[in-house]
């Protein structure tokens, strides 16, 4: 779980008193979802003593449409739009989301506030009989609606058969304990802080499954233009994630891509260096191309990586 950033500052200090109003702060209404949403106001109430939090929650068409894969139904603000219009018209402060679902593109009017500290980034299985990905009968169906799951899963196990599955964290993993799937791949973040981890079979190495741009970390969104909100969502900003997931999403981006793509990319800091990885694989998993590089700006870092990516055939496998 992440933890709290920063020491509280003075009430002299504070914007607190610029805020005439209780700070609203929209999210779905998943239980995840409002797990971090509620994580997000009790970090800015320990931060700024006598903030006043409410939430507002929203469904998205991400959470109302089901019966489709979500690539089939696109990628892009499936599960923040309904969001960032509330934001733009002044009905909500905040929007509280997982930053892997939040579009590469800059909305309008709207900024990431705060991008706070990242859990686990790994992917798990969920799977009956406590199998592994290595011990998985022969043709198990697994349940996945990501081409960036579904191809580095084919690519160590080809004879899976990988099925879309939809649904919160819960379904998902309901599904499998019902028979309708051999295994589920799910973020390891959503699990654990659902506190569901007694269902993980495996923790899955990132030498196996890289995380999507982004994975695991909590991302603020505010208008831009709302000093008092800015001014208190800094509190919570840790600069390190931010550095990392600006390599991953700037990796995504300059392979002209969204959420739904078989893209991953992780990226770490040592010392004063951001080392990432990066991978783009066909969808059947048969081929994937893997990138690494390190540097201190994480937005060329990202960009040089995608062209390098590029260079070595990522374009033919993602459009063609």
């Amino acid at each position: 779980m992440e933890t709290v950033l920063a020491a509280p500052v003075s009430k002299l200090q504070s914007p607190v008193s610029a805020m005439n109003e209780t700070v609203l702060i929209g999210t779905r209404i998943s239980r995840l979802a409002l797990w971090q949403a509620h994580h997000i106001q009790q970090q800015l109430e320990t931060q700024w003593p006598g903030l006043a939090c409410r939430l507002e929650t929203f469904v998205t068409k991400g959470d109302k449409t089901l019966d489709k894969p979500l690539p089939q139904i696109g990628g892009k603000g499936l599960f923040t739009a309904e969001l960032e219009t509330a934001l733009r018209d002044g009905r909500i402060d905040l929007a509280v989301h997982s930053l892997k679902d939040l579009p590469i593109e800059d909305i309008p009017g709207l900024t990431l506030g705060a991008i706070g500290s990242r859990a686990d980034v790994r992917d798990v299985l969920i799977a009956k009989n406590s199998w592994t990905l290595a011990t998985l009968p022969e043709a198990a169906v697994v349940g996945t609606s990501s081409l960036r799951r579904q191809s580095q899963l084919l690519a160590h196990r080809p004879d899976l058969k990988v099925c879309s599955i939809r649904g919160n964290v819960d379904t998902r993993i309901a599904k499998v304990l019902h028979g309708d799937y051999d295994a589920a791949v799910l973020a390891a973040a959503g699990v654990t802080r659902l506190e569901m981890d007694a269902h993980i079979s495996q923790w899955l190495p990132l030498e196996v499954m890289l995380p999507a741009p982004g994975q695991a970390a909590l991302a603020v969104q505010c208008r831009a233009d709302d000093k008092a909100t800015l001014a208190i969502l800094a509190a919570i900003d840790d600069q390190r994630t931010r550095a990392c997931v600006t390599a991953e999403r700037s990796f995504l981006a300059g392979l002209g891509g969204g959420c739904s793509l078989p893209v991953a990319a992780y990226a770490r800091i040592e010392d004063e260096d951001i080392f990432l990885l990066g991978l783009v694989a066909a969808d059947n998993g048969s081929m994937v191309i893997r990138v690494v590089g390190n540097g201190r700006d994480p937005q060329q870092l990202g960009a040089d990586l995608a062209q390098e990516a590029l260079a070595e055939g990522a374009e033919v496998l993602l459009y063609g």
